[in-house]
């Protein structure tokens, strides 16, 4: 499950990503929240944290996960990701290397210090 954090504001979308992604959580919530936000301010910014209930992505909702950021690879300004596997701060890593957005990775206790970075 996604929920919208209330501190998302402006071009800054801000997630916490609940037990296990799916389809559906990119499809109905995620996306079209990217996408509205990319097309009304020409970027975004996105905090994804996942907290200490996070149990990843089913193969569906990791497979739109990918294809959205594919698209939309060059219409991030910053990514933030919060806590999650260990595999994916390497994978973010990677990324990095292909997208224009500045992307840094955040331990789950300095969500705060994600928060003042993505801002900045």
């Amino acid at each position: 499950m996604i929920e919208i954090l209330d501190r998302s504001e402006g071009n800054i979308l801000a997630v916490r990503a609940i037990n296990k992604l799916t389809e559906e959580d990119y499809e109905n919530v995620l996306i079209p929240k990217l996408e509205a936000l990319i097309q009304t301010h020409g970027s975004a910014r996105f905090l994804f944290f996942m907290d200490k209930d996070f149990g990843g992505w089913t193969s569906g909702g990791f497979w739109d996960y990918a294809k959205f950021g594919t698209k939309h690879q060059n219409d991030f300004d910053k990514v933030a990701a919060v806590g999650g596997p260990k595999w994916l701060e390497q994978w973010m890593k990677f990324k990095s290397y292909f997208v224009r957005a500045q992307i840094k990775t955040f331990p789950v206790e300095s969500l705060e210090e994600a928060w003042t970075w993505i801002k900045s």
